[in-house]
């Protein structure tokens, strides 16, 4: 450490020097350094947010979509099912949205996890169904496509009076949306178009929102309709649908929702209250600080003038 930073004894009378010889031009030093970062701090405290009536913008610069694409590890090719919903699982690139296709139909989708890996149950149509996964990033950009994965649906006879690849008639019920990707923001009503294809009617939608809460939509015909919700927070749910008709037969469809964040004024309240506290300790700290320093200088001035004082009466 540098000696101007210490208190050393006098070389002559080994005694402690007074301590006018104590360094206030270091401490002055330090307590400028530690002022500056409260100073920021109050400032950004005290900046204005969005006020009533402006306008905030944001952007998201497009990146490189992604260069790696799912894979199918199950089912495997050509495996043959009597029953359905089935689950396919798979590798995916992390933080990417994967949706499923049979014979190209929108089939599910689900977010790729942490892990790298996906998991989803997805109906299947009476014969063959060619299964491919594709992925998309933040900005929906697509990447390549996975393995093509080719497996059947030997439907019982309960369930089917004949095996036909995409039979559409009354042999097969099966739910569809174009809403392969639906984002939407909290308290705000998000929409999901909702297609049924055969079966006989009337049929019965139960939608599970993931948070929870589901509806049961009864339906006299295969129109397309809307079921709605309102998310209260942020995050990320698994939609699932499962219908039937009169006949028994039932049908399947996972579909991802993503609730964007948004700061209410509630929680920016809350910020602001909790900034405000912590200003209020840390100034005080730092004006006690900067009295102690004060007091030690004024406390040194009053005893050199004592000792100057006591000197001139004994030398006189």
């Amino acid at each position: 450490m540098l000696k101007w930073l210490k208190i050393i004894e006098h070389r002559h009378t080994g005694r402690l020097r007074q301590h006018e010889h104590t360094s206030y031009v270091a401490l002055g030093v330090i307590l400028l350094i530690a002022i500056l970062p409260l100073i920021v701090f109050t400032a950004y405290a005290e900046s204005p947010g969005p006020q009533a009536g402006s306008i905030g913008l944001s952007g998201v610069m497009p990146g490189k979509a992604p260069t790696t694409g799912a894979t199918i590890k199950l089912p495997t090719d050509q495996q043959r099912f009597s029953t359905t919903p089935i689950t396919v699982t798979g590798t995916c690139p992390a933080t990417t949205l994967v949706e499923l296709f049979k014979n190209d139909i929108f089939a599910g989708s689900t977010p790729c996890n942490d892990k790298g890996t996906y998991s989803l149950d997805i109906d299947l149509m009476i014969g063959p169904n060619k299964l491919v996964a594709k992925v998309y990033d933040a900005l929906n950009q697509p990447g390549p496509d996975s393995n093509i994965v080719n497996v059947y649906y030997d439907a019982l006879p309960n369930q089917s009076s004949s095996i036909k690849s995409l039979n559409f008639d009354g042999s097969q019920l099966i739910l569809i949306t174009n809403a392969v990707f639906r984002g939407a923001f909290p308290n705000q009503e998000l929409s999901i178009p909702i297609d049924i294809i055969g079966g006989t009617p009337p049929y019965a939608v139960n939608v599970q929102w993931g948070d929870s809460t589901n509806k049961v939509i009864s339906r006299n015909d295969n129109v397309e309709f809307n079921a709605a919700h309102t998310y209260t927070k942020a995050g990320i749910y698994q939609v699932s649908l499962q219908a039937s008709d009169s006949t028994g037969r039932v049908a399947f469809l996972t579909i991802a929702v993503i609730v964007n964040g948004e700061v209410s004024s509630a929680n920016a309240g809350t910020v602001s209250t909790t900034t405000t506290n912590q200003l209020l300790v840390l100034w005080p700290l730092y004006a006690a600080a900067v009295a102690v320093v004060i007091s030690f200088w004024l406390g040194e001035q009053r005893e050199k003038r004592v000792l100057r004082t006591r000197n001139i009466m004994l030398h006189s």
